[in-house]
């Protein structure tokens, strides 16, 4: 299968580079030329998006990894012109599920299919696989799945189909939510354990602990372990800490249905709290942020 990506970040790079290891062949195009130095030989960098689609042989099959809302959207509409019927654009970042249904519309009109993939797996997905929630026509999804197969994580053979257009990336919407959530509450906890004067507690050694047997092991307990490791006291890292807008929808889709969510909204409004006070949570958050997604 010919597959392009558009978009070459941090995990729009690795994608592109999982496909080429899997034998595909890839062709990309981003609009900083300089990322294209890490990339592997064996890709196609191109000079334009008119001249990427120029370089298929076959049916087009393109995976989009940019910044949600007019970026992504703009890209789709200038693929529309350029696409023929039959060709698939996938939306694999982290786009408001409103503006995939949209687009799903838009494409459908020129006999293009459109795919909203949430992609989960920060700069870890080239190593262990990316944590993929498909939304759009399934009969799609099963044509081109080989593709999705290749970046997936070995147990889910493929990633999740979770329904029609927009679940994708709905799906993983909630995901970011709930990972606001448990990155608050890892944080907070141990800047309690920081700040008892008493015990002079470890925080490298105890997050190892929990790291295996405990309740609360988990992947990002993982990641602030190894970081504690390296630095115990964070000093690389300063408390201001982002957020990439999903946390910011899931609050809104739980004001739409009237679903209570005190713990994700907290942990929002506690990145909001941290732009302004210096914490050593936040130092936390933003040492996890950086170990799984590569954000400074």
């Amino acid at each position: 299968m010919e597959v392009a990506v558009i978009g070459l970040g941090k995990m729009g790079a690795q994608i592109a580079e999982k496909l080429s290891n899997n034998n595909f062949k890839v062709y990309c195009y981003d609009v900083n030329k300089n990322v294209s130095i890490n990339i592997d030989s064996n890709i196609v960098i191109t000079k334009s998006i008119k001249d990427l689609i120029s370089k298929f042989n076959g049916k087009k099959v393109i995976w989009l990894m940019l910044p949600s809302g007019s970026v992504t959207n703009n890209t789709i509409e200038e693929l529309n012109n350029l696409l023929g019927n039959d060709d698939i654009i996938i939306d694999g970042g982290n786009s408001f599920y409103k503006d995939s249904k949209e687009n799903f519309i838009k494409c459908q009109k020129n006999n293009i299919h459109f795919i909203d993939c949430g992609t989960s797996g920060g700069i870890w997905g080239l190593k262990n696989g990316f944590c993929l929630t498909i939304g759009g026509e399934k009969r799609i999804y099963e044509e081109i799945k080989e593709l999705f197969v290749a970046l997936s994580d070995k147990n889910s053979k493929g990633g999740l189909y979770v329904g029609g257009s927009g679940s994708g990336h709905y799906v993983k919407m909630i995901h970011n939510g709930i990972e606001y959530g448990m990155m608050q509450s890892i944080a907070e906890g141990l800047d309690i354990l920081k700040n008892k004067p008493d015990f002079k507690f470890k925080l490298e050694d105890i997050t190892e602990n929990w790291r295996t047997g405990s309740v609360i092991q988990s992947w990002l307990l993982d990641l602030i372990a190894s970081e504690l490791k390296i630095d115990p006291k964070l000093n690389n890292y300063n408390s201001k800490v982002s957020d990439s807008g999903e946390g910011r929808w899931t609050i809104k889709e739980s004001i739409d249905l009237s679903v209570p969510i005190p713990s994700i909204y907290s942990s929002i409004s506690q990145r909001f709290n941290s732009r302004q006070n210096s914490s050593f949570a936040g130092k936390i958050l933003s040492a996890m942020r950086n170990a799984f997604g590569g954000h400074k």
